[in-house]
């Protein structure tokens, strides 16, 4: 099992910094690659550039009320949610299909079942 990660590509747990404007401010971010890889698809499947996906995450973040205090975790975990959301079939494989098609409310709602329901919340289709 280890050796599916560690003798995974070591570019993808190399670090990039990014230099760019959100709010209007300069800032910087360090990731691994993987998690910017991650990003640059995102991006990609809604028609925007790496920057504006996160200017636009970080505005709707602060809009729905979050402490932004470790904005970078936050990216980490849209960049793992995105996988995993992927690999659940709650997001579809084809990157012709934006992110913003698919029906949030209810991917959110079925996590929450599952929650309740004590399963994992990022799960695959019941067999």
């Amino acid at each position: 099992m280890c050796n599916l990660f560690v003798n995974a590509n070591s570019d993808l747990w190399k670090s990039k910094t990014k230099s760019l404007r959100i709010s209007g401010f300069v800032t910087s971010i360090r990731m691994e690659n993987v998690f910017w890889s991650a990003l640059k698809e995102i991006a990609f499947r809604d028609k925007m550039t790496v920057n504006e996906l996160i200017s636009t995450l970080y505005s709707e973040s602060l809009e729905a009320g979050h402490d932004e205090g470790n904005f970078t975790s936050f990216l980490r975990v849209c960049a793992i949610r995105y996988y995993s959301l992927m690999s659940a079939g709650e997001v579809s494989l084809s990157l012709d299909k934006p992110i913003f098609e698919h029906p949030a409310t209810q991917i959110l709602q079925r996590e929450a079942e599952r929650r309740r329901e004590g399963l994992p919340v990022i799960a695959g289709k019941a067999s």
